[in-house]
């Protein structure tokens, strides 16, 4: 456990290494969030089906967006790996299997929390207070964290079996029907029944839903904590044996 441990903070230094010679991606990817809520709550507008002001509404379905977008970079820097031999190079060292792979989503949760306060500092400029207490607060983040590292080993996955960094473009078209099939940005009584009944099911939705009712927004639906929890840990049962198997096959 120290080994694999010592050999992921490795990992991670090295992903984090990569903001220094890359700072406007990094940027980018914090500013677009930011972009995407003031576009949808003052640009566009909408609000069909919400009760009470819009922006308590959307400020958790962003943040939830937050987390499902952005697993690109994540993608390609594991596909490059690949494609220029990195991996092979790791192979020939005393490493812990995987270290590679948990490095990687190390240094992509830091930036996602960072991101996330960056969005909340933003809709805090903006009016926005949350009436859940600090217990609600750190609660919500949290299953917004669980959220995106679930998210982030289905990326992962994705990317091993792509394999090319020109595939990951292909594949994460995938994440917007995901991200916009759910109630971040609208709520599902104003869809087609059908439809709401696909926005209801999809686990972003959940765990949209489950920070507004820990936020304490007028919107907020309790009872669905449970599964803002229960489905990122059964994505994670999935997808995260399936990319370590993966990796070690490459490995091999």
């Amino acid at each position: 456990m120290t080994y694999a441990l010592t050999d992921s903070w490795t990992m991670t230094r090295r992903e984090l290494a990569r903001w220094g010679r890359r700072p406007v991606a990094v940027v980018v990817n914090l500013v677009f969030p930011v972009m995407l809520l003031l576009m949808f709550g003052y640009l566009i507008g909408g609000g069909r089906g919400v009760s009470g002001h819009y922006l308590d509404y959307l400020l958790p379905g962003m943040l939830a967006l937050t987390m499902a977008f952005g697993l690109e970079g994540t993608m390609v820097a594991v596909t490059q790996d690949l494609d220029k031999g990195v991996v092979d190079r790791f192979r020939s060292m005393p490493m812990t299997n995987g270290a590679v792979l948990v490095g990687r989503s190390a240094a992509d949760m830091l930036q996602s929390a960072i991101g996330l306060a960056v969005l909340l500092a933003v809709a805090a400029a903006l009016g926005w207070r949350t009436q859940g207490g600090p217990a609600g607060f750190l609660g919500a983040v949290g299953l917004l964290l669980l959220f995106r590292f679930a998210m982030l080993w289905i990326g992962i996955h994705l990317a091993l079996v792509a394999g090319k960094p020109e595939m990951v473009q292909a594949v994460q078209i995938l994440v917007w029907p995901v991200g916009f099939l759910s109630n971040a940005i609208a709520a599902p009584e104003s869809m087609p029944g059908w439809l709401g009944t696909v926005v209801r099911w999809n686990p972003m939705s959940h765990t949209a839903t489950a920070v507004r009712d820990l936020f304490g927004s007028p919107d907020g639906e309790p009872g669905h904590v449970w599964a803002a929890v229960a489905w990122p840990l059964a994505l994670l049962a999935v997808f995260f044996p399936l990319a370590v198997r993966r990796f070690a096959r490459l490995s091999r």
